[in-house]
């Protein structure tokens, strides 16, 4: 396998509306970005919207990071897969992971249990029913009997999204490549580590695994306001187990209780205060584009290949604008 190229891609969907993520993939591919990349959440459905514009571009790869193994079976993802992969051959990359407590529990009422056996085993069958065999499945967590769709060619690859290091080192092991999300840059190091671990039991290079990254970044002069918007968006992804502890791990424990303390007892400034300007920095791209860009460069050479970049939320059309503007070919190098 050789080496990942460096790539740019746009985030996707453009908000509540198809039209307006028509007109961003029409954008993204005319001003020469590489890649757009769909979050999976709530509505639209970004697997059906994926379907739905394939039609509207031509040299854009497409990726989703991710879509929830727990919310979809995956027979059906198989036969999702199948028809993206049909509709634009070589440009679709599947991307899976566990979510979280507060979308699988709370929106879904499905317990989220024994994650990294449920997205290795997810993808273990997915593989299998791509290949077009017929399903003979009697896991720890799934079980699959009789089922059989058309094999594929040449089906899509398979990335898994992971932050912890058992399932990084799952990720870089059994999938195509490895998605993360939301990391301090002081745990990036020890991170791509754990992909080079995983990597390696697979017979692998860990260089040559691709690791995908959604970059919560924001092109601006108000580097104030810019944080604000982000503790305001993700101090409650930080009160989730998943990412609480994940916070912990990457060595940021007290700032990971203090936001426990804070969402437990429903104090809201306590919660969002443990989200200091030194730790945001750490976490998100926020400055104008020479201050961006640079930190983008550096993320590449520590380890990401592809940057998802991700305007913060609250940022206005025009914020937005600028950010991805400030990425596109004729004015950034990736290298």
């Amino acid at each position: 396998m050789a080496t990942p190229k460096r790539r740019v891609a746009v985030t996707l969907p453009a908000g509540p509306f198809v039209k307006h993520t028509i007109d961003r993939l029409r954008w993204a591919e005319d001003n020469g970005y590489t890649d757009g990349w769909f979050a999976d959440a709530s509505a639209p459905d970004s697997l059906t919207m994926i379907a739905g514009t394939a039609q509207y571009t031509s040299k854009l790869r497409i990726g989703i990071a991710v879509t929830p193994v727990y919310s979809r079976t995956p027979a059906v993802l198989a036969a999702t897969v199948n028809t993206i992969g049909q509709l634009m051959p070589g440009r679709f990359v599947m991307g899976v992971g566990s979510s979280s407590q507060t979308i699988m529990d709370g929106w879904h009422g499905i317990p989220l249990e024994k994650p990294v056996t449920r997205v290795k085993e997810t993808v273990i069958m997915m593989r299998s029913m791509l290949k077009g065999e017929k399903s003979d499945f009697s896991l720890t967590t799934l079980r699959s009997q009789g089922y059989r769709q058309a094999p594929m060619e040449n089906p899509p690859p398979i990335y898994i999204a992971a932050l912890q290091p058992k399932m990084i080192e799952m990720a870089a092991e059994i999938g195509d490549g490895v998605i993360f999300n939301l990391w301090p840059k002081s745990a990036l190091k020890k991170m791509i580590e754990h992909v080079h671990i995983g990597a390696k039991r697979a017979g692998r290079n860990g260089k040559d695994v691709e690791v995908v990254n959604r970059s919560m970044i924001l092109v601006t002069n108000d580097k104030k306001e810019a944080r604000n918007k982000f503790r305001a968006a993700f101090a409650p992804y930080y009160a989730t187990p998943v990412y609480n502890n994940f916070l912990a791990w990457a060595g940021f424990d007290g700032a990971a209780g203090t936001i426990k303390e804070g969402w437990a007892t429903k104090d809201r400034n306590k919660t969002s205060g443990a989200l200091t300007d030194e730790l945001i920095d750490q976490i998100a791209i926020i400055g104008d584009e020479d201050e961006c860009r640079e930190r983008m460069k550096s993320d590449c050479d520590d380890g990401i290949h592809t940057h998802i970049v991700a305007p913060l939320a609250g940022a206005s059309p025009e914020e937005v604008q600028r950010t991805f503007q400030a990425f596109t070919p004729d004015r950034f190098n990736i290298g």
